[in-house]
């Protein structure tokens, strides 16, 4: 099976969209399919197209959805909504995140709206396709031959601090838990690779950390996030990491694997 993936759209739709027709997506006739490892909102201002896009090859089976730190910060959002509606909310990772923005966009509802009925607001967000058809879809991974699929990196132990300075390796990954799933989405999988948390005899693909880190870090490429920095996809020991940054470089990575 031919597949291409994706990371991290965070709403860039037409960004998103340039990148499959770049790798020839729509146009290819042999089987395939679209795999896209989280954060599929917040921060871009293209949230509509985008769960119409994603919902359509749901509806279709023609997608493979990892949930992505960025899904969880929504239900985190929604569920205790009536709790963030005071002057906190301007100042909290739920406003500088971009989530409250996406609720807006997906709503169609403004602040002030949000802040006088919330429960409307709620209410609303369970009626989206994100909410009734893409978050139902996604995993926590997905594994072929060749290939592990995730978003953040796979579950392990995270060592000195928030966020992690190392990372030491568990067996058992797959059993893990979902909240210890919850913790592996914020996880820098460059990092935790070059600490030896891999799958051996399998290349471990992802996102969430921009790709720029590994090239800066590990190849003495440029910067992380200045003019010289590195977006294209970060190849090492066991790891591809796609993740474009693309609120800063403006661009979506597409690879495409076949296994």
């Amino acid at each position: 099976m031919k597949y291409y993936v994706v990371a991290d759209v965070h709403g860039f739709y037409t960004q998103f969209r340039a990148a499959l027709e770049e790798k020839g997506y729509f146009t290819d006739p042999a089987p395939h399919k679209l795999i896209l490892l989280g954060d599929l909102f917040d921060r871009g201002h293209e949230a509509a197209a985008m769960q119409e896009f994603v919902a359509d090859l749901v509806e279709r089976d023609e997608v493979i959805l990892i949930r992505g730190n960025h899904e969880d910060l929504m239900e985190e959002l929604v569920r205790n909504l009536e709790r963030w509606m005071d002057t906190a909310l301007l100042y909290s990772h739920h406003w500088s995140n971009g989530t409250v923005d996406t609720l807006l966009q997906l709503t169609r509802m403004d602040l002030s709206m949000v802040y006088a009925i919330p429960r409307m607001a709620r209410n609303t967000m369970f009626s989206t396709p994100l909410y009734t058809t893409i978050l139902p879809a996604m995993r926590d991974y997905f594994e072929t031959d060749r290939y592990v699929f995730v978003h953040g990196w796979i579950p392990c132990t995270g060592v000195g601090g928030n966020p992690p300075r190392s990372y030491l390796p568990r067996e058992d990954w797959r059993s893990a838990i979902f909240m210890e799933w919850e913790k592996a989405r914020w996880y820098n999988g460059m990092l935790a690779a070059s600490c030896g948390v891999r799958e051996p005899g399998k290349t471990i693909v992802c996102g969430h950390w921009t790709a720029s880190y590994g090239h800066t870090m590990f190849e003495g490429k440029g910067s992380e996030w200045g003019a010289d920095a590195d977006f294209s996809p970060y190849f090492g020991e066991g790891i591809l990491a796609i993740d474009a940054s693309t609120a800063n470089s403006g661009k979506v990575n597409c690879v495409v694997l076949e296994d």
